[in-house]
C-alpha cells in the first residue's frame, strides 16, 4: 500500500477517493500534494482522515500542502475519564502515575517498566535524529531525564546547559523538540499584572506520568508513594487531565499558573469565557486550611470570589469552604 502511494499517488487516490483513513501519513510525503489538488477539485469536507504517530513530520507536510484546508486534533494518552469509561482504570493514584495512559500498555497488557525504557529508546532513536541532528544522543538521554526531575518546577535553562554539559542555545532547542514530540510541555506564567515583580519562567511538566517515572527510575508503584517527587508527580498528573479535556474537546487548553517573587503561587489558573478560575493541586489525603494560602493572595489581588477557588486533594470528600471548594482527585 506504502508503495502503491508513493509510487503512484493520483492512482492511489482513485482508487481511494473518499472515506479514507491514512495512517502514519508522514511516511509518504508526496502524497500531500496530491490530496489537495483531489480535494480542492472535490470540494468535499471530511474526505480524508490523515493520522501519524510522528508529529513534528506530520505537521510540516501539512503545513507545507493542506494549510488552511484541515482540522488539527491532538491525540494525548488515555485521560482519566476514558480509563474510567473502559473500566481499566488503575487500583490507586500511585498506580495511576505509574503506568501513565499509553494505549498499548493497556491494550496489550504490558507492565510499564517494560514498556517505558523501550519507548524512551526508539523515540530518541527514530524521532529525534529524524527531526535534529543531535550528535551526543547519551547526553540528550541525560537532558530528559533532568527534565524528569524538575517536574512543576520552573524551567532554567543555565541550570539544565551545565548539568548536561551544553551551551543554553542547544538546551533551547532540545526544550523545542521535546515539546514538538509530545513528550512535555510548558506551563506558560499568567500575563494578568495583579502584582508587580511576577515570575515570567514557564514551568515543566510531562505529557504522560509514566513516562516521567521510568526516567525517574521509579520501578514499582509503591516507589511513587515514598519519592521525594510524588508531590510534582501528582500535580503533574491532575494538570494533564485540564490539558486532555481541552484538547479531547477540540479546543486549546487555556491554562497558566500564577507567581510573585515573594514566593506566593497558585498552581493551575483555568480561563473559561474570559473569566479566571484558581487551583491549588495537594497530593496529601488530609485537608489542611493552608491549602488555600496562595490562592487567597491572588484572589485578593485579582478580585475573585471563593466561586471560583479549588483546591484538588487525594482525600476521600469534597468540602466547602469559606475560601473556596475543596475536591477529591
Amino acid at each position: 500500500m506504502r508503495l502503491f502511494a508513493t509510487d503512484d499517488p493520483r492512482g492511489f487516490l482513485k482508487t481511494y477517493p473518499d472515506k479514507t483513513i491514512i495512517d502514519e501519513a508522514q511516511r509518504v510525503p508526496a502524497l500531500f500534494s496530491y490530496i489537495q489538488t483531489h480535494t480542492d477539485k472535490e470540494g468535499r469536507e471530511g474526505m480524508y482522515l490523515l493520522a501519524g504517530s510522528h508529529n513534528f513530520l506530520l505537521m510540516e507536510n501539512i503545513n507545507q500542502s493542506l494549510a488552511g484546508r484541515t482540522a488539527i486534533l491532538k491525540l494525548l494518552p488515555f485521560s482519566h475519564a476514558e480509563m474510567k469509561e473502559s473500566e481499566i482504570l488503575p487500583r490507586t493514584v500511585d498506580d495511576e502515575i505509574f503506568n501513565g495512559g499509553y494505549p498499548r500498555l493497556y491494550d496489550k497488557d504490558i507492565a510499564p517498566s517494560d514498556y517505558y525504557p523501550f519507548y524512551i529508546q526508539t523515540y530518541v532513536e527514530r524521532d529525534v535524529r529524524l527531526m535534529k541532528n543531535i550528535g551526543d544522543l547519551s547526553k540528550f538521554i541525560r537532558f530528559i531525564k533532568l527534565c524528569a526531575g524538575r517536574i512543576g518546577q520552573l524551567l532554567n535553562l543555565s541550570s539544565l546547559a551545565n548539568e548536561c554539559g551544553v551551551a543554553v542555545s542547544t538546551i533551547s532547542t532540545w526544550i523545542s523538540v521535546l515539546e514538538a514530540s509530545y513528550i512535555c510541555y510548558l506551563l506558560k506564567p499568567d500575563h494578568n499584572n495583579y502584582a508587580k515583580r511576577l515570575v515570567k519562567t514557564p514551568k515543566l511538566y510531562f505529557y504522560d506520568t509514566g513516562l516521567a517515572c521510568s526516567l525517574l527510575d521509579i520501578r514499582t508503584a509503591e516507589q511513587v508513594s515514598t519519592h521525594f517527587l510524588r508531590g510534582g508527580l501528582f500535580e503533574n498528573l491532575v494538570i494533564n487531565e485540564f490539558v486532555k479535556q481541552a484538547y479531547n474537546k477540540g479546543e486549546e487548553p487555556n491554562l497558566t499558573f500564577w507567581r510573585d517573587s515573594t514566593g506566593n503561587e497558585v498552581d493551575l489558573l483555568q480561563y473559561i469565557d474570559g473569566k479566571p478560575y484558581a487551583y491549588e493541586i495537594k497530593s496529601g489525603a488530609t485537608y489542611s486550611p493552608d491549602f488555600f494560602k496562595g490562592i487567597a493572595k491572588w484572589a485578593k489581588l485579582s478580585g475573585a470570589n471563593p466561586e471560583q477557588c479549588f483546591a484538588i486533594y487525594n482525600g476521600e470528600k469534597n468540602m466547602k469552604t469559606s475560601a473556596g471548594e475543596i475536591i477529591k482527585w
